[in-house]
């Protein structure tokens, strides 16, 4: 009875909550949001001594959800939901990024890309023959060359200044907006269902949480000093074009972020996305 009382109150808690949430205008949103965010950062930087820690976080949380894609896959027999342009687009930056990171600074991000860029393979595979029959290609529209151009045009020009070779410096640059932009065909197709099915919606929230730990290690990164951070980075408008992307894709995901989280804890457990939410 006692247990049963409390889970009632706790339910009555979140509900309180999320009622009060719901109340504030978007001004008072997006403040709130900007206010948690900074302050995550802040227990982030004191709590996690090796920032470069945080990296490793996105990488493992990137490769969680998708393989919460692969568990659908296998399960339900079904990609319904599913974006296959925004996962051509996470195989294109992923295997730029691996290559880079064979070329340029070998190390266990290395390893953690080879293991992610194996399942997404596996993922797009299934999607265009096993499970092509299910695959929502009317409503994914919004094809991966419409994001991929720009971002390799930008970088043509804005790229590192480092001593690397430049084809390689320029890949690196694509790589970083490509990230930032590859969810948009994904966020795309979601508006269109207006209901998000589970495991999508579990796959998305999980790059929300790896693109915020990614922000965060740039961020941090730099407000420690980090030399080498700085060296690669190096000078002229690059630094800021990757804060840049970073933010964007994190600002990208908040907004999905925010009803997944309200759905959850109003216990309905069922993500249903405005028309503005792309």
């Amino acid at each position: 009875m006692y247990a049963d009382e409390q889970k009632t109150k706790g339910t009555d808690a979140v509900a309180t909550a999320v009622a009060w949430l719901k109340a504030r205008n978007d001004k008072e949103k997006l403040a709130m949001g900007v206010v948690a965010g900074v302050l995550a950062l802040l227990l982030l930087w004191v709590f996690i001594e090796d920032h470069d820690m945080l990296f490793v976080f996105s990488e493992f949380t990137h490769f969680v959800g998708i393989g919460l894609l692969a568990y659908k896959l296998i399960s339900k027999k079904t990609c319904v939901g599913i974006s296959l342009h925004t996962q051509d687009l996470t195989l294109l930056f992923l295997g730029i990024r691996l290559y880079c990171s064979f070329v340029m600074e070998y190390d266990i991000h290395t390893i953690l890309d080879a293991v992610t860029l194996t399942a997404t393979v596996w993922v797009v595979f299934m999607m265009r023959t096993r499970l092509k029959h299910t695959y929502q290609e009317e409503m994914d529209n919004l094809y991966s060359y419409y994001v991929a151009v720009p971002c390799l045009l930008l970088a043509g020009f804005i790229h590192p200044g480092t001593s690397h070779f430049w084809l390689n410096r320029v890949l690196w640059a694509a790589c970083v907006y490509l990230e930032a932009v590859s969810v948009l065909p994904q966020l795309r197709l979601m508006q269109k269902n207006k209901v998000v099915e589970r495991f999508v919606g579990h796959y998305v929230f999980a790059l929300g949480l790896s693109r915020f730990f990614n922000c965060a290690h740039w961020i941090l990164q730099i407000m420690d000093g980090n030399s080498f951070i700085l060296h690669i980075l190096g000078y002229g408008m690059w630094p800021i074009f990757v804060l840049l992307s970073e933010i964007v894709q994190t600002f990208i995901l908040a907004d999905f972020c925010y009803y997944y989280v309200k759905s959850y804890a109003g216990g309905s457990g069922v993500v249903r996305l405005p028309e503005y939410v792309v």
